[in-house]
């Protein structure tokens, strides 16, 4: 049985020894993350004191602890530290990509052999890590869980793996993910899907809290018989069957219109992973082009896009027209209202830490959200979601992790880009010196 003691040794761990003096920084603008309004804070003072933030509001109004370290940053932006809420690191220079870019928070998978590589745990500086646990939902001959069975295995992947987070996997069946999602739940934990034998309309009736993957989650348009394919070998031939379904797909079909609205209607936050099929877009960025993309390895970087041009390599099963396609589905569901959190899928099909993640903000951008709302989506609709008070806002009692920028994300979310300062758990990072910092 999990205790609430062990639990609570799960919760984020501080990622660094916090400095006991106080860090005032003052003069910067406060940037309304919730994604419901535009409360900016001009002007601004931010206290730190042991990794957390212990006032925040007008600089007028707040005061400055006295011996404090004051740092100006006027004419700055401050948001809450970054949140990539699916991917992967395998090793300290992916970690210290994501710091570069002010993602100071991951949920993440550990794929020893797999695409993302085992999940590198030993990273001084780093973001704070999340795991990502996997419910597979059948036992090792392959037979599905019975529903006491997958509440046991929740219980398992809690205290021997250290799951924060749960994905439901294809194997996982409808009795048996309503099990596993009361007991997580229970426990304090989020659930996510990435189905096949459970369908998605079932997994909403579940009560689960997101799903994962555009082309998957959509899996619910295909017929039956190839829906159940998918379901038996979702890795296999059938993958690319379903791919070719989606490709041919009209998004204003009544059937995804109807679906588009049945997202809607749910609790269900998408996230959709768009980063994963960007380099299949027209005019797509070169990742290798950012500064900080020096320092990774193509090695650790499953099919790593040609570094001169940006172009990707041919992904077996995968069609070529796949991601407009996509892309336009995913914009029938944002139209419908759909909620939506900012996971890149990195280091899968060639997306980089830290920088996958401004990428996919900007895609989410181009369908049709709002900056702020996709500001949100990696920020304060995380900690909404996964019930993470100290994360993703800039307010007394939150982590001490902001990112600092030279110009207004609210306007243009490219502005992301122009990063001035990242500070992780009360400390200003040196993000120069990730420049010239390991290379794998």
């Amino acid at each position: 049985m999990v205790t609430a003691p062990l639990l609570a040794a799960l919760m984020l761990a501080p990622a660094a020894v916090p400095d006991p003096t106080p860090l005032v920084l003052l003069g910067g603008t406060i940037v309304d993350v919730s994604g419901r309004s535009t409360n900016d804070v001009a002007d601004s003072a931010i206290v730190i004191e042991g990794g957390e933030i212990v006032a925040a509001g007008p600089r007028k109004s707040t005061a400055v602890p006295a011996g404090a370290r004051v740092v100006r940053i006027d004419e700055a932006y401050v948001l809450p530290g970054l949140a990539d809420v699916f991917a992967g690191m395998n090793s300290q220079a992916q970690a210290n990509a994501y710091l570069y870019m002010g993602v100071t928070s991951i949920v993440a998978l550990d794929e020893p052999g797999g695409r993302r590589g085992a999940l590198y745990r030993g990273a001084r500086p780093g973001p704070r890590v999340n795991r990502l646990g996997v419910l597979e939902g059948v036992r090792d001959d392959q037979t599905p869980l019975a529903p006491g069975e997958a509440a046991a295995e929740v219980e398992r992947l809690v205290r021997e793996e250290g799951a924060r987070v749960l994905l439901a996997h294809y194997g996982v069946r409808p009795d048996a993910l309503r099990a596993a999602v009361e007991r997580a739940h229970a426990l304090g934990l989020t659930v996510i899907g990435e189905l096949g034998h459970t369908t998605y309309e079932q997994a909403m009736a579940a009560e689960i809290d997101g799903f994962v993957h555009t082309s998957r989650y959509c899996l619910d348009l295909a017929s039956p018989d190839l829906h159940a394919a998918v379901a038996e070998d979702a890795f296999g031939p059938p993958r690319t069957r379903f791919y070719d379904f989606l490709a041919g797909l009209d998004p204003k079909a009544p059937a995804v219109r109807r679906y588009a609205r049945q997202l809607a209607a749910s609790r269900v936050a998408l996230i959709p992973t768009l980063s994963l099929f960007a380099p299949d877009l027209p005019k797509h960025e070169n990742p290798w082009k950012y500064p900080i993309a020096s320092i990774l390895d193509p090695a650790g970087i499953h099919l790593p896009l040609d570094r001169a041009t940006g172009q990707p390599q041919p992904a077996p099963g995968i069609p070529a027209n796949l991601a407009p396609s996509l892309f336009r589905l995913e914009a029938s569901f944002r139209r419908a209202g759909a909620r939506y959190l900012a996971g890149s899928g990195t280091s899968a099909f060639g997306t980089l830490p830290g920088i996958a993640l401004h990428g996919e903000l900007k895609l989410l951008v181009g369908l049709g959200l709002g900056p702020r709302q996709a500001l949100a989506a990696a920020t304060s609709q995380v900690s909404l979601t996964f019930d993470w008070p100290k994360l993703g806002r800039v307010g007394k009692g939150a982590y001490a992790d902001l990112v600092i920028l030279d110009a207004d994300p609210t306007r243009d979310i490219r502005n992301l880009d122009r990063i001035r300062m990242v500070v992780l758990d009360g400390a200003i990072l040196e993000r120069d010196a990730f420049l010239t910092g390991p290379g794998n």
